[in-house]
């Protein structure tokens, strides 16, 4: 018995809408990188790009537990001595919603550049509208 490797060819990529409103922020980043690459596929490969494309609206809306709100911190380094700055979930929410999801899920995907190409096909809206209405959006209840 062989064992099935997946070609880039024969891959069919799906697009599905995920609602995140009032949806636990690390639940919600795990099922969209679990799809994003693909492991619920049967023809699931580690080194091959096997997931769909995921568009998330709401996510202003999206919740954290506990007090995280004020405790968890975003780290970025600007690249000069001493430029370490750091901003909490609270403002990051104000700021940049969009950003929260993404860092959530890109920390759950590869450190290589399957990771990075594998988080291009995330699109994240912090609205209830989105540009990709052609692509005929499945609603996946996660």
């Amino acid at each position: 018995m062989k064992t099935y490797v997946a070609k880039e060819q024969e891959i069919s990529k799906k697009w599905y809408l995920v609602d995140a409103k009032d949806r636990v922020l690390g639940r919600l980043a795990t099922q969209i990188a679990m799809r994003l690459r693909g492991k619920h596929k049967p023809i699931f490969t580690p080194h091959a790009d096997t997931g769909d494309f995921i568009v998330v609206i709401n996510a202003n809306k999206v919740t954290l537990t506990g007090r995280k709100w004020d405790k968890k911190i975003y780290y970025r380094h600007t690249g000069y001595t001493g430029g370490l700055k750091e901003i909490t979930a609270k403002k990051l929410l104000e700021k940049k919603p969009e950003d929260i999801l993404r860092f959530a899920v890109r920390g759950m995907l590869p450190k290589n550049s399957l990771g990075r190409r594998q988080l291009k096909k995330l699109k994240i809206y912090s609205g209830s509208e989105h540009p990709h209405e052609a692509q005929q959006l499945e609603k996946l209840e996660i």
